[in-house]
């Protein structure tokens, strides 16, 4: 038989008692074998010696591991190393991308770094950095990957949050986990682009102790600046925009049964614009900072326990001045949290149970106005939120080829006079009919305390988070899903799924940034309303060979109903793309050169557009027929890329990126303005629809390096 260790090396398998043969491999270290005679339960520890043998060049033929592996109920692993061939932006993976060229994820455009998973809303998806919440998601318009792939070892992505440790999201969860294997020696990797670099050091400090820590910086303004100086575009010569994180993850095994841990994440972003025709100065701010030292301790192969505290925050600030006038409104969120879990086994059957805490503090907004004669401060009434959780999951084996999830989860929710205990059930079953044929039916429900509310339709962070209180109701969702997957031979698979999800106490706020009302309450400005979300899910996989890669379609339905729009009838979803197909090939054509493609395809998104014009009192008035009546044109892009490697192994790597964005030039539009005319006679309205597209064709030059 052969086990796998855990990321801190541990393992654990039922054997019969008597003689047993123990063989230890890995990768930097010589080979073990122990001949052990089983009598009773021993722990046993094995301490490797390094092989420092030195050898010529000697090549190895393998099977290339997968970069995307299907887990139970609709949940995928991510091996960033292996996608490194897929094309993006700036020659770096891009975590957010990824996941959009999934089965069931929605394509957000060009102009938007969220995710849309399974007919949900924006803020409906956990993003959880080493088990810590992060409330921003993006850098600029999602341009620029907001998470720096070096220093994240893996990501696991799973569409329904069917984990009951993982709950407060109507839909997914993503986890982005760390390296947690203390470096054995010093190393350096990064990558210098055109826009923006990234640098990241592993650092032993002894044998027992070590860190990772990694930088990014762009240098858009050097770079696009003078070419924009030069041009005649005077609306953008003046616009500024950079941004800078860090990461950082300190290990330290204290004892044998002990690893201390933290992790740490940063991030700032500044998009200044200036105007002297129309006297304008504007600034735009948005920062992200976790912090989460943790203690992992394992009593015994069957019994191990983590416990950690987190400290989460996201602001923004949106500044604006024009003339003697000053605008300002500002919002954050902050949470102090606490989370701790034990895995054991009862008669073989894995546990994993704990209990978790967050207060959660939020200034949804604040608003300062000031001009020559009067100052008006305005601010949206500051919330405090405690939440409690206990869970418990359990993986039984119920028959030979039937096994099942189950997980149960009950939170405790207390602001101000209101209060909430709910249960939240979650079952994956799964059923292996042979070696090639898998299939799954699920049901999860969910509630969802703090909501993101959103305020631009592309992706600029003034959106802001609101907690449930004040007769806020918490949102709810109801989710079943039925699947298979099939091993078509050795280098294909494929799966297949559907699903439907109910939802529940829906928000919307239709005042854009705010509404500058004194008197005013997120009670009385919000809609509440309900929606549902269906369809059918669907990917092919190529995962050995030369070339590999993987088809990704969708074809889904998201509807919402509020009583306040579109008089009380059900309507279709801003983000409601009837289909979404993503195509991802990567080649490895020798030992120098790999290429990689994407194509995507996406029906467009929804907007409300005015259906017929009509005149009173000689002025025009618009008459509309539906609440996201229309549909922008549909999204169509292909990107491209090459890898040159100079030096490729496992310790040193050097190589060119060459990628294209948008290889064909296509104009997706981000959103339409209609240029309204009327004749002299003012009996005759022309409309003209002038569709504005962020960026076309952007092509990119990187150097990546490891040594």
């Amino acid at each position: 038989m052969q086990v796998v260790t855990d990321s801190s090396g541990n393992f654990s398998e039922n054997v019969s008692s008597g003689e047993l043969l123990i063989k230890i491999d890995h990768l930097d270290y010589i080979s073990k074998k122990i001949n052990f005679n089983i009598i009773s339960d021993t722990v046993i520890s094995i301490v490797l010696e390094k092989d420092i043998s030195h050898l010529k060049e000697v090549i190895i033929s393998n099977e290339k591991k997968s970069g995307i592996k299907n887990l139970s109920g609709g949940k995928l692993s991510f091996n960033l190393k292996e996608l490194n061939a897929v094309p993006t932006l700036l020659g770096t993976t891009d975590v957010i991308k990824l996941l959009q060229l999934t089965p069931g994820v929605q394509n957000s455009g060009d102009a938007n770094g969220y995710l849309y998973v399974r007919g949900g809303d924006p803020g409906h998806n956990a993003i959880l950095y080493n088990g810590t919440p992060v409330y921003g998601m993006s850098h600029l318009l999602g341009i620029f990957p907001f998470y720096n792939a070096d220093h994240i070892k893996s990501v696991e992505f799973d569409k329904s949050s069917s984990n009951a440790k993982y709950g407060g999201r109507l839909s997914s969860t993503t986890l982005l986990l760390p390296n947690k294997n203390i470096p054995s020696e010093f190393s350096i990797q990064g990558n210098v682009g055109i826009l923006a670099s990234q640098l990241t050091l592993a650092v032993p400090v002894d044998d027992k102790t070590g860190f990772y820590i990694s930088g990014r910086k762009t240098y858009i303004d050097e770079i696009v600046g003078p070419i924009l100086k030069s041009g005649s575009n005077n609306d953008v010569q003046n616009m500024k925009y950079g941004f800078s994180d860090a990461n950082i993850t300190f290990l330290s095994q204290v004892s044998k049964k002990n690893l201390f841990s933290i992790t740490a994440f940063f991030s700032a972003d500044e998009l200044k614009i200036k105007d002297e025709n129309l006297a304008l100065k504007t600034s735009l701010k948005w920062s992200n900072f976790t912090v989460s030292p943790s203690l992992t301790t394992t009593f015994s192969p069957k019994v191990s326990m983590s416990n950690s505290v987190y400290f989460s925050q996201y602001s923004n600030d949106l500044h604006m001045e024009q003339a003697t006038i000053r605008f300002g409104v500002s919002s954050y969120v902050k949470d102090f949290g606490f989370t701790n879990a034990v895995n054991f086994s009862i008669h073989n059957i894995p546990f994993e149970s704990g209990l978790q805490y967050a207060y959660h503090d939020l200034q949804p907004q604040k608003v300062d106005v000031e001009n020559l004669t009067t100052i008006d401060n305005y601010s949206q009434r500051k919330i405090d939120a405690n939440e409690a959780a206990i869970f418990i999951n359990a993986k039984p084996k119920l028959f030979e080829n039937l096994s099942a999830d189950l997980g149960l989860r009950i939170n405790y929710y207390t602001s101000g006079s209101d209060s909430y205990v709910h249960f939240q059930p979650r079952v994956v079953m799964n059923y292996s009919a042979n070696e090639k044929y898998s299939f799954y039916a699920s049901y999860n429900r969910q509630y969802q305390y703090l909501s993101l509310i959103t305020t631009s339709s592309v992706g600029i962070p003034t959106d802001f988070w609101i907690a449930s209180s004040n007769g806020i109701k918490p949102q709810l969702s109801n989710e079943f899903s039925v699947g298979s997957n099939q091993n078509i031979t050795r280098n294909f698979s494929s799966s297949f799924g559907g699903f439907y999800r109910s939802m529940k106490n829906l928000l919307e706020y239709p005042y854009g940034i705010t509404q500058f009302n004194e008197i005013t309450t997120l009670k009385n400005d919000l809609y509440v309303g309900k929606g549902n979300a269906y369809g059918f899910e669907m990917m092919l996989k190529k995962s050995n060979g030369k070339f590999t890669g993987w088809l990704s379609y969708t074809l889904s339905w998201s509807e919402r109903n509020f009583d306040e729009l579109n008089n009380g009838k059900t309507y279709f979803a801003k983000y409601d793309r009837r289909h979404n197909l993503s195509v991802v090939g990567m080649y490895d054509l020798n030992a120098k050169w790999n290429f990689g493609i994407t194509q995507i395809f996406g029906s467009g998104n929804r907007f409300t557009m005015p259906t017929s014009w009509y005149f009173v009192n000689n002025n025009p008035v618009k008459e509309y027929s539906g609440y996201n009546n229309a549909q922008m044109p549909n999204y169509i892009r292909t990107d491209l890329s090459a890898n040159y490697y100079f030096i490729k192994t496992a310790k040193k790597e050097s190589a060119l990126n060459f990628s294209i964005y948008n290889t064909f030039n296509v104009s997706n539009p981000i959103y339409v303005v209609l240029d309204v005319e009327v004749n002299e006679n003012k009996d005759k309205v022309v409309v003209k629809q002038e569709e504005k597209v962020l960026y076309r064709i952007l092509p990119s030059v990187s150097w990546r390096f490891k040594f």
